[in-house]
């Protein structure tokens, strides 16, 4: 088979993003994250969250129905979700921790800097300084 035919024209080789080269390929999640889920015998779209109470109610459902079987699979994928928002529950609280630590560094760095920076500068003059011209030397004036 020729390779080349193969390919879409619209063909992008892996890592080419600047992001994904960033991130390892993991996509950066958020709550909002819409994901598409192959569950046992159902396809299912939607955030971790919405997933997640999906899965728990099917697998409500089966219980009440007396399927253990499918019961058991639908909470192993309701399982799944969870972990997935605790993940990025944890992710946004590292995420937010060390922005203020960011923040916190800053304004002591900042605050510090205008300190010297008032320091290093002169004194800013208002006009000419009056000087006491009697405690100055005086040239001697010589006749003739």
């Amino acid at each position: 088979m020729n390779v080349k035919r193969m390919r879409t024209r619209h063909h992008r080789s892996g890592g080419s993003n600047g992001a994904s080269r960033q991130l390892n390929g993991q996509i950066p999640m958020n709550r909002n994250h819409v994901f598409d889920s192959h569950g046992p015998d159902v396809r299912v779209r939607g955030t971790a969250q919405q997933l997640f109470e999906k899965y728990l109610q099917l697998g409500r459902d089966a219980t009440g129905s007396g399927d253990r079987v499918a019961a058991e699979a639908y909470f192993q994928h309701a399982e799944h979700y969870f972990r997935i928002m605790n993940a990025m529950a944890q992710a946004a609280q590292q995420s937010q921790q060390e922005r203020a630590e960011r923040q916190s560094t800053r304004q002591p760095r900042a605050q510090s800097h205008a300190v010297e920076e008032g320091e290093s500068q002169p004194d800013v003059d208002e006009g000419p300084e009056e000087t006491d011209l009697s405690t100055e030397p005086q040239p001697e004036l010589s006749e003739g």
